[in-house]
């Protein structure tokens, strides 16, 4: 097969073959399919061979194990999509769901084929359904390497995970020249649907690389922490057990601030607790005031959320909420455990929140944490309030085991905000302050403390700071064959989306 590798070159890209090579086990890719070609009665185009209708397909192993890639190939015909093209990809993701093995997308389309009419619809419907139907069944992976707008971006937002590339991607529902015509603005590609943009503000893109190479080799970390397939019960540990590092201990204990409004960055603690250098953060960029990625507890994958002090107080809105909610779906569909640090003070407060629909976005962090059944692991490190207290895998919500250092508060409120509440005429008088005073400290010493919750069952045991990893390993080892028959009758829920 020949490929038109000097276009994609002087655009400082790689060609489709060339991507499917970097990211596969050398020498490991086998083309399927390469003999198809287009629709040769579509309107206004020459009965001409148009190579593997743009779009290379096929089987490789990436670190040793199989995968399904497809890659389009932007020198055909715009790698433009359409009847053929589309079955090609649809075929090739439900033979990689009978196979067993994820999926990888390399997306550079200039979308779909305009002159197969419907036929180009069709291929689209095609892989939006195979899209769905693998959700949950083998993880899917695209990247964007190019150009991904109109309907094709769907099939991007169905999968797992989305890589993008500086100065490379471009993915939206309608490009510059359509904004400018409809609504008088002339705006670049890169800022409507770059790389940064989705990012970090849309949400949509899970990774942001500086370049190709980079995107090829996080892919391949990525495979390293996740399972291949549902019911994979893959052992990716080492034989020899991970000994806990004494200066982690010590340095646990030092990470929280003596003042409770002072930020940190909970990712110390993650780091003091996993594996070393074993954390690999998912959405690093899009809602910082937390944290989700995977790690290795023992050599075993887990998946760990946090609530981030040093993003707007680690405060829950409707941003965080959907990345948490999302990553949680995730880990539980392919029965990665789950680690969740607490430091929260709430739902964010406000207008502009509310009539975002923080009530519904809120809503999925509780029903994704509820509706998972993989063994959950909690740790209370400074504080857990009101109903985001709930919301960040209480044991109300089926949290296996819930533990909180000495010196975290549990309560509807923090002691400031329920005093001005309870006591409001005695703030108002000067003459009581010392009265009011005191109250404050009873509220912390008989309705804050870790101990009360742990009276009533609330909360596992209350655990010295450099005691965490030693709690989280054994919890974890406790619930490796841990099963749930709690699933009263019925299809699915309706997650508040």
């Amino acid at each position: 097969m020949s490929y038109n590798l000097d276009k994609q070159h002087e655009k400082g890209k790689y060609h489709a073959i060339e991507r499917i090579n970097e990211l596969c086990d050398k020498d490991s890719f086998v083309e399927i399919y390469s003999g198809v070609r287009h629709n040769c009665t579509s309107f206004g185009m020459e009965k001409k061979d148009i190579p593997y209708d743009g779009v290379i397909t096929g089987f490789g192993k990436i670190n040793g194990r199989k995968v399904a890639v497809y890659a389009q190939d932007f020198t055909v015909q715009g790698g433009s999509l359409g009847l053929m093209h589309g079955k090609k990809i649809a075929e090739l993701i439900d033979k990689a769901i009978q196979a067993r093995c994820p999926v990888i997308g390399i997306n550079d389309s200039g979308g779909a084929r305009i002159q197969e009419g419907v036929d180009a619809l069709c291929g689209y419907g095609d892989l939006f359904y195979q899209n769905v139907r693998a959700s949950g069944s083998i993880p899917q992976i695209s990247i964007i390497a190019g150009p991904c707008a109109g309907g094709a971006v769907y099939s991007p937002g169905i999968t797992d995970f989305i890589f993008a590339v500086d100065k490379i991607s471009q993915l939206f529902i309608t490009g510059p020249k359509v904004v400018k015509s409809v609504m008088f603005m002339d705006i670049s590609a890169e800022d409507l649907g770059g790389a940064s943009i989705h990012s970090q503000k849309s949400g949509v893109a899970q990774f942001r690389c500086e370049c190709e190479n980079e995107c090829f080799e996080k892919v391949r970390k990525l495979l390293d922490y996740i399972p291949h397939y549902f019911g994979d019960d893959f052992d990716n540990s080492s034989v020899a057990k991970f000994e806990e590092r004494k200066s982690a201990k010590k340095k646990i204990a030092e990470i929280i601030p003596e003042n409770p409004k002072a930020g940190y960055d909970v990712r110390d603690i993650i780091n003091c607790v996993v594996d070393e250098d074993s954390f690999f953060e998912v959405s690093e960029e899009f809602a910082v005031n937390c944290v989700t990625g995977f790690a290795k507890i023992e050599g075993r994958s887990i998946g760990v959320v946090a609530n981030n002090p040093k993003g707007v107080g680690g405060v829950l809105d409707c941003d965080s909420s959907d990345k948490i909610a999302r990553f949680v779906r995730y880990c539980d569909s392919f029965n990665i455990p789950l680690l969740t640090f607490v430091d929260v003070p709430g739902f964010i407060p406000g207008p502009q929140e509310e009539q975002k629909g923080i009530i519904r976005h809120g809503a999925k962090v509780i029903y994704a944490y509820s509706e998972a059944s993989v063994p959950k692991v909690s740790v209370i490190v400074r504080k857990a309030y009101g109903g985001a207290y709930i919301a960040m895998c209480s044991k109300h919500l089926g949290a296996d085991f819930v533990y909180a250092w000495p010196k975290s508060e549990i309560a509807v409120m923090g002691a400031e905000g329920a005093i001005g509440i309870l006591y409001a005429k005695e703030l108002a008088d000067p003459t009581k302050a010392d009265e009011v005073a005191k109250k404050s400290e009873e509220y912390k010493q008989e309705i804050m403390t870790p101990t009360i919750a742990a009276k009533r069952g609330y909360i596992s045991e209350v655990i010295q700071p450099e005691d965490t990893r030693k709690y989280v390993v054994n919890s974890f080892e406790m619930l490796e064959n841990k099963t749930s028959m709690d699933k009263p009758l019925k299809k699915h829920g309706n997650i508040p989306l």
